[in-house]
């Protein structure tokens, strides 16, 4: 009887909607492909791995592009302000000409080694180089968020958070009371964090922050609950500033895993920086382009934003920016430019290497030239897939003569390059496709000795904790992993 009782509800609803999918996909799809094909003239790799998803399987891959296939390349999401982009555009004007007259003078030497790069970053990323700077480079958790919180308390004006994931639990908890301190003190607190990121987020956790007068707004949030129509587009930036002058970037954000307290996960290994100088001031211009976005409220461009520095002259960074906004890839860029001038060492840790070929090329040509070549993931990833892209490609650096590290004390989440001891990036970009052209990422350049050979010996330091994959230990991997290695291989230019 039950079997009779829903014949109807087939024969009525189930048969015509598979009738309208089985007809119509085929043609969805095919206008998709014309679009990927035509209109948004996405790089080879990318293209064929969506063709490919949409052949294969047409009903998901069709679900999938909806959801994550848009490209923003085309869509004005950042507009600098008139008065503000004047400021930024006559500082550009300046370093250019004057590095193109080769009349800056470079505090460190060594700096002006790599000035090519500076020049590009410089105008591709309108990211100036300032050289007074004072770095404290962060490896444990604990210690960067009790110094994240000890900045916020001597705040005394502003207090500007930008963080893709903002945890609903004990650390997340101490964070919003910290800030709701400081707001009910009466200094201007402005939270901003990825809509997906912090997908747990609760409003009860903020609304003691709100009720304070403090200012929370999540990026690209989504208009319908759990239905997201850029959920592949996300915030991916963890940034602070303090009164304009204290600044982090890195790869911690803001949750009780961060600081090893998952079980689950275990200790989390990353790379974080605090900053004195002028190079917050790119910071800071970052996080109120990001607020002008999701917030809609435009932040003036006023001078206690952007207060004077005393000169101290130490380390000379570049701030450098990408997201899908743009087609110019500048994080990428700016790793291979680095990779190119190297002459001894590589060092590169990364969660996911999932490289591009240009990418891939470039530490191949470096390791087949003779440079030392290390690549460091974790032994453990926390997304398969990704895992199996990831050694599907360390086979062919491998084989060059590169050397693979895989990290075991934990989770190895830090994004850094050093090269030759002398430069260095340091930042929340990946080495993957999704964070060179899918994320919005912020990364610093740190040029001279004192931070890049700080790096390298924390480097050496983790290599304690790895064990060295070898062209033998690659070869003996088991059929059936190979096969899934060479699929996520494929699929690659989209993870």
């Amino acid at each position: 009887m039950m079997g009779v009782r829903w014949l109807p509800f087939i024969d009525d609803w189930v048969v015509p909607v598979w009738k309208f999918i089985n007809n119509w996909i085929p043609v969805i799809n095919l206008l998709f492909a014309a679009v990927i094909i035509f209109l948004e003239r996405r790089n080879v790799g990318v293209t064929w791995a969506w063709l490919m998803l949409l052949l294969l399987l047409p009903l998901i891959g069709c679900i999938i592009y909806i959801f994550i296939g848009q490209n923003l390349a085309r869509q004005k999401v950042y507009r600098l302000k008139p008065r503000m982009e004047r400021w930024v555009r006559e500082e550009l004007e300046d370093q250019r000409v004057a590095i193109e007259n080769e009349t800056y003078v470079y505090h460190d030497p060594v700096v002006s080694n790599f000035r090519h790069l500076i020049y590009m970053n410089l105008l591709s990323s309108v990211s100036p180089l300032t050289q007074n700077n004072e770095v404290t480079l962060l490896t444990d958790g604990k210690r960067k968020f009790e110094m994240l919180l000890d900045k916020i308390d001597q705040a005394q004006q502003h207090i500007h958070l930008l963080y893709y994931k903002v945890g609903n639990d004990d650390t997340g908890r101490r964070l919003i009371e910290a800030l709701t301190r400081k707001a009910k003190e009466g200094v201007e607190v402005r939270l901003l964090y990825d809509d997906i990121g912090s997908l747990d987020i609760s409003r009860k956790l903020l609304l003691p922050l709100r009720e304070a007068g403090g200012s929370v707004y999540s990026f690209f949030p989504s208009k319908i609950p759990y239905l997201n129509f850029r959920f592949n587009y996300r915030n991916h930036r963890k940034i602070a500033i303090m009164d304009g002058k204290i600044g982090f970037i890195g790869g911690f954000n803001i949750g009780d895993e961060y600081l090893g307290l998952n079980k689950k996960i275990g200790y989390w290994r990353d790379t974080h920086l605090m900053i004195y100088g002028d190079a917050v001031h790119r910071l800071q211009i970052q996080f109120m382009r990001d607020w002008d976005v999701a917030s809609n409220q435009t932040l003036s461009f006023e001078p206690v934003l952007f207060p004077e520095m005393r000169d101290v002259a130490r380390t000379a960074v570049q701030v450098v920016s990408s997201g899908p906004n743009s087609d110019k890839q500048q994080i990428k860029n700016g790793y291979i430019k680095m990779i190119f001038q190297a002459k001894k060492r590589i060092y590169v840790q990364t969660p996911y290497f999932v490289p591009d070929e240009g990418m891939l090329n470039a530490l191949r040509i470096a390791a087949l030239s003779g440079i030392d070549v290390r690549i460091m993931i974790p032994k453990k990833g926390d997304h398969r897939l990704v895992q199996w892209a990831s050694y599907a490609h360390i086979g062919d650096l491998l084989r060059a003569g590169a050397k693979c590290y895989m990290y075991e004390k934990g989770f190895l989440h830090a994004k850094t390059i050093v090269v030759d001891g002398e430069a260095a990036a340091v930042g929340t970009a990946n080495m993957d496709n999704r964070s060179f052209e899918l994320n919005f990422e912020i990364t610093a350049f740190l040029y001279g000795t004192d931070v890049a050979s700080r790096l390298e010996v924390t480097f050496e330091r983790d290599m304690q904790d790895c064990t060295l994959m070898t062209c033998e230990s690659y070869d003996c991997r088991n059929k059936l992993l190979r096969a899934a290695e060479s699929v996520a291989r494929l699929l690659s230019p989209i993870l």
